[in-house]
């Protein structure tokens, strides 16, 4: 194809290339040759004697050296704010399991983590946009069919939850006496409330930001829209429960221990299923920085689990156990995070499931 053609006739012999399913070649996605990696084919026809010529396996490039989908700009701080959406989500479950149940340091501790980990997604997030304003912007409007605007709201529901539960904490440091003494005797029962709206807000804030994932273009992400909510939500748990462990004596923990073998069974299931049930595109997540992150994750989700049945009268192995289940939710979601990033940098991961899909409709129609 001549670079001097016009743009539109170089668009639609690369849009008839990608329709046709065929080679791709006027694409410039594959080489002009369809035959399958491997297959041989005689020179001169189907005469004897022919030489037998193989020809090389398919090399995918993109258009003009431009990639087919345009990788995601996030860097590591939504990575990081995915795992912090989750960590605050499964505290506050947390202190909610500690306060209907009479648990006050596993309360103290999920408040007090959901407080800190909510702030910390918000400035992550506002790094990302860039100005404080536009988070304020996408206020204006709900968007049920949005995630991004989904999620906005959420976060405006669970955050100043979360931040009076926290709060409400310190009422027991608050003189008896005077103005301060009726905030002291009120604060308590506002927490309480507080602390079960932020509960009850705590599954959609563990599990949007996967929806959000599923909802992009990136190939690893959106092919895996029904694990990885079950994913963000197991590692949530896992998280909240880390911080149970850690935090409060091993005679009120038995709420996070059972949180994190809930939280682990999500997360590990979800975890192999996008690992095993995508086909191609879970390879990403097999393979380099994502596959080494994954394999950590369930290495300490494991090992966090085991400490936590086993450790149930030593407060450090308590305590270890916790930081492994923390650790491990930082490994799975950094991990996920580079495995769609991964994906949408390579043509294959576009282009091969797209033929596959056409072949199927023929096959269907045929």
């Amino acid at each position: 194809m001549s670079p001097d053609r016009p743009v539109g006739d170089r668009f639609r012999r690369f849009r008839d290339g990608l329709d046709a399913g065929g080679s791709g070649a006027a694409a410039g996605l594959a080489p002009a040759s369809t035959r399958a990696p491997g297959r041989t084919r005689r020179r001169g026809g189907g005469r004897r004697g022919g030489e037998e010529l193989t020809v090389p396996e398919a090399e995918f490039t993109s258009y003009y050296g431009r990639p087919i989908l345009k990788a995601p700009v996030w860097k590591w701080d939504i990575a990081a704010y995915l795992f912090t959406g989750g960590l605050a989500a499964g505290s506050s479950l947390l202190a909610a399991g500690g306060q209907v149940t009479g648990r006050p340091a596993l309360r103290r501790a999920g408040r007090v983590t959901a407080l800190v980990a909510v702030t910390a997604s918000a400035v992550f997030l506002v790094r990302d946009l860039g100005r404080p304003a536009r988070f304020h912007h996408m206020l204006r409007v709900a968007k049920p069919t949005s995630p991004m605007s989904v999620g906005t709201w959420i976060l405006s529901a669970f955050g100043p939850a979360a931040g009076i539960a926290a709060v409400a904490e310190g009422a027991a440091w608050l003189p008896e006496r005077g103005p301060l003494g009726l905030a002291r005797r009120l604060l308590p029962p506002v927490g309480h409330a507080a602390g079960l709206a932020a509960a009850a807000t705590a599954p959609a804030l563990a599990t949007y930001t996967g929806v959000l994932l599923a909802d992009t273009a990136v190939p690893s992400w959106h092919e895996a829209y029904p694990e990885l909510p079950t994913v963000f939500a197991g590692s949530a748990l896992a998280s909240g429960a880390g911080v149970g462990l850690i935090a409060a004596p091993t005679a009120q923990a038995g709420p996070a221990r059972r949180m994190a073998v809930a939280g682990a069974a999500l997360e590990l299931f979800g975890a192999h299923r996008v690992e095993t049930r995508l086909g191609l595109l879970s390879e990403p997540y097999r393979t380099g920085r994502p596959g080494r992150l994954l394999r950590a994750g369930r290495a300490l989700t494991a090992a966090g689990v085991a400490g936590a049945l086993l450790g149930r009268r030593s407060r450090a192995v308590s305590a270890l156990s916790g930081t492994a289940l923390l650790a491990a939710s930082v490994a799975t979601r950094f991990g996920i995070f580079y495995g769609g990033v991964a994906s949408a940098k390579d043509p294959k991961y576009t282009v091969v499931p797209q033929r596959e899909r056409l072949d199927r409709r023929r096959a269907a129609g045929g």
